[in-house]
């Protein structure tokens, strides 16, 4: 454990103010992460979208006493140094070149005091697999300490390598790069002994000149290792190696190697492998078959064989390995509950990052932990425990149930209230779902405690169809339209239409993470909806009704106002109540919107009405997403801004204005004004057409086979007998249909999913809650998994394929197919 005067002297730093000395236990980059605010130090890092130093006051009032800084002009009301002692008496502040290193140069003297060995994973690819697989595999012999979860960046390996403590026997940290001259500040924070270098692929390719230049940096990361492990049948990899003359131990299918692959054969789910290693010819059941757990498990492989763990007991290791969930799913459930699943492993860094998901959903209702005994900690039960039942308390958790002997040994740690089970038969058995309503309920638990089945225990019973939403890719795509907006302009994003169907409330609660500044939804009930469930942001209502403004007043919602009428209504509801609004300007959609002829009336009305505060004022460009219509949206835009600026005049008062939406972010950045309206772009579509490359798919819609049989030639598929088997084929049935959102024009042939990765066409008509599939010649089973849309079938083409756009398959999925959200 450090103290201020060691991190003090670590690293080149101003020291601005010193008050007193401070135990540093736990480093802190992100204001909402605080575990233990006196043992903490905060890292003001200035980022592209968030500048952590505007955080310092809020992080001082709850208890945060130590600071890392890189300009204190930076924080709100501080002018010069003496302003420090006046706003933050009790603190210690140093001033550096770079936060981000000033992190990296403490962790490294932190690594610089353990002797341990460590291993260090880079690739482009299987870093995170790798790396829990190895962990799980050498646990019989080792107390790992490990990066959680994929921590592998900047940022993420400073705090995987901060958990290292004197119990630990190996380190496993992996490290990922986007751009040259970053793995030389990863190496000395992880100071591997040995190496794994996973393959090499396209991955961040942008951020290089040549894939060469690539393996060159990330080779950095070993450039003073005992050994490397790496497969040889990478030969942009097998040449750098050979050129740097690192110490190698290889791995191929097709070249001689320290360990080479002499056959492999697949077959139900499994990989039958014969090797050759030390001059003996051996053999192992690999429990998975897809290309890339192979790969991976035989990187795994060479680090056993090389410890030299007998063949026998490596197989008898890779028949316990368990799969390896690399995101955190968020997941409906019984009586308006949610979920958080995190049930693959449990550790203290793990639980950390779990409860930072539940603390940050703003529902209403308890927030509940169901926790497993914490496994590979590298502390002492009673110190691990203590740390836990603090860590559960800093979050303030309402309820909390434990399973485990373990766990339950220490209860008193954690207060009364707590229920706690020896394992998990025993709460199943005492299971009651209607001790359960409207809570977010975080299962974290170990692979062995098998919480898997308790999570099926608390999801609502529904049919296998689901679409899972990518929050980590949302994330993507908000950013990236940031990245095309000036620092002063603002953004609404479109939650209307539950989302684009993606489920209105998770959304919008990832997007007051990040901070955006408007929500906008289609109806009242949608705001209230959003309020009920914690939201806060201001939310722009599009289409109130007359009847709707006292709710709209309740729920601090604020109306869109397009014609006399709807502003007649709403001076009428709330007479002097005061409301803020926005104006609609209609300048050539001609759906709703105030003409130039109306301006005169509109602004008498509103110097009439004082209660009324004009927040925005916008309109909508009819061909944003099309060149063809430039000229048009030119037009629109000039005769915008006329509109806009005779309200400002008459008004007296300055109001935001915002006409550009998704395709209108790309195609006219020029004319972004005060706030841009981010919609469909959002959700993995790029409507102008010009850069869909750079966004990622957030929705993938799935579904499983319910029956599969066989069809003779000459028989007839489905309603209307309109699919015809014109020879004998195998026909499997997929649980959705159009009162799913799965449109009936995609029927006989025109519609086409991925059944196990293999194209499928409908075949006959598609009915109301299934449909059926030609998989002749494919190998399927009940329950596979079929993609209707996502990441390997386009949801743009499937919607040019019946005529339509990607809104309406997306605005088109069911309420009731169940919505899965998860992070990477």
């Amino acid at each position: 454990m450090l103290t201020s005067e060691i991190v003090a002297r670590i690293m080149p730093a101003t020291v601005l103010q010193y008050t007193q000395h401070y135990l540093v236990q736990h480093l802190l980059t992100d204001s909402r992460k605080i575990l233990h605010p006196a043992g903490s130090i905060f890292f003001a890092i200035k980022g592209a979208f968030h500048n952590g130093h505007t955080y310092i006051p809020a992080l001082y009032a709850k208890g945060i006493r130590q600071f890392i800084l890189e300009d204190i002009t930076y924080i709100p009301e501080v002018k010069s140094v003496g302003d420090l002692n006046t706003y933050f008496p009790e603190a210690n502040f140093w001033q550096v070149d770079s936060s981000l290193r000033a992190l990296q140069q403490v962790v490294a003297y932190h690594r610089s005091r353990f002797t341990l060995p460590v291993i260090g994973i880079t690739g482009s690819n299987g870093k995170t697999i790798v790396k829990e697989w190895l962990a799980q595999l050498l646990s019989p012999d080792e107390l790992v300490c490990k990066s959680p979860r994929s921590y592998n960046s900047q940022i993420g390996v400073p705090l995987s390598v901060w958990q290292l403590n004197e119990n630990h026997t190996l380190g496993i940290f992996e490290a990922g790069i986007s751009r040259p001259a970053e793995m030389e500040y990863l190496r000395p924070i992880i100071q591997p002994a040995y190496g794994i270098f996973t393959n090499i692929g396209s991955a961040h390719d942008e951020g290089f000149t040549s894939r060469q230049e690539k393996v060159a940096e990330k080779l950095k990361l070993f450039n003073e290792v005992k050994l490397l492990f790496y497969c040889r049948d990478h030969t942009d990899i097998h040449a750098a190696v050979l050129t740097q003359r690192l110490p190698a131990f290889t791995w191929s299918r097709h070249q001689p190697a320290d360990l080479q692959i002499i056959n492999l054969r697949v077959s139900g789910g499994q990989a039958n492998i014969t090797f050759r290693f030390a001059g003996q010819e051996q053999a192992l059941l690999l429990p998975y078959a897809d290309e890339a757990s192979i790969e991976n498990i035989i990187h795994c492989l060479a680090v056993l064989l090389w410890r030299q763990v007998p063949v026998e007991e490596i197989q008898q290791r890779l028949n316990k390995l368990s799969p390896v969930a690399m995101r955190l799913e968020m997941k409906e459930a019984i009586n308006n509950c949610y979920l958080i699943d995190d049930t693959y492993n449990n550790d203290l860094a793990g639980l950390a990052i779990a409860l930072n998901l539940l603390l940050h959903q703003p529902r209403q209702g308890k927030k509940t932990l169901i926790l497993s005994d914490v496994l590979q900690s590298g502390l002492s039960e009673e110190i691990l425990y203590s740390r836990v039942a603090e860590v559960v308390k800093a979050k303030q958790i309402d309820r909390l149930i434990g399973i485990g002997p373990t766990i339950s040994r220490f209860r008193e740690a954690f207060g009364p209230g707590s229920e706690f089970y020896p394992d998990t038969a025993e709460f199943l058995k005492a299971f009651k779902p209607e001790n359960f309503r409207n809570e977010t309920i975080l299962v974290k638990g170990a692979r062995v405690f098998q919480f898997e089945k308790i999570v099926a225990a608390f999801q609502r019973k529904v049919h296998g169809t689901v679409l899972e939403v990518n929050l980590d890719a949302l994330v993507h795509n908000l950013n990236y339209y940031r990245a095309k907006l000036q620092p002063e302009t603002k953004i609404m994003v479109m939650v209307k239409a539950f989302a684009y169907g993606s489920g209105s409330y998770e959304i919008a609660n990832l997007l007051q993470f990040h901070r955006v500044d408007y929500l906008a939804v289609a109806y009242t009930d949608e705001g209230v909806h959003l309020r009920e469930n914690g939201i806060s942001l201001p939310i722009m209502v599009m289409n109130p009704s007359p009847d709707s403004f006292a709710k709209i007043q309740q729920y601090h919602l604020e109306p869109e106002i397009y014609s006399l009428e709807i502003l007649a209504a709403c001076l009428e509801s709330l007479e002097n109540q005061p409301l803020n609004i926005h104006l609609k300007l209609d300048t050539g959609m001609h759906r709703l919107g105030f003409t130039p002829d109306d301006l005169v009336t509109v602004i008498g009305w509103l110097k009439a009405a004082p209660q009324l505060h004009v927040i925005s004022t916008f309109s909508h460009l009819a061909g944003a997403d099309e060149a063809l219509h430039n000229e048009f949206s030119q037009k629109q835009i000039e005769q915008f801004r006329e509109m806009a600026a005779q309200l400002e005049a008459g008004l007296g008062y300055p109001v935001l204005k915002h006409i550009l939406n998704s395709a209108g972010i790309v195609r006219f950045p020029e004319h972004q004004l005060n706030m841009v309206r981010l919609g469909i772009g959002l959700y993995g579509v790029e409507s102008a057409g010009q850069e869909q490359e750079g966004l990622r798919t957030v929705g993938t819609l799935k579904t499983t086979i319910s029956q599969v049989k066989e069809v003779p030639a000459g028989d007839t598929v489905g309603y209307s007998r309109r699919g015809v088997a014109s020879a004998a084929k195998k026909i499997a049935t997929i649980a959705i249909g159009y009162a799913d959102g799965y449109d009936r024009r995609f029927g006989n042939g025109v519609g086409q999913v991925l059944v196990n990765g293999q194209p499928a066409p409908i075949i006959g008509n598609v009915c109301m809650d299934m449909c059926m599939v030609d998989v002749t010649g494919l190998k399927v089973n009940v329950g596979d998994t079929v993609e209707i849309f996502g990441e390997h079938v386009n949801i743009i083409r499937l919607a040019q394929s019946i005529g339509t756009i990607p809104y309406e398959l997306l605005t088109n999925v069911s309420a009731r197919v169940k919505r899965i959200f998860y992070a990477e």
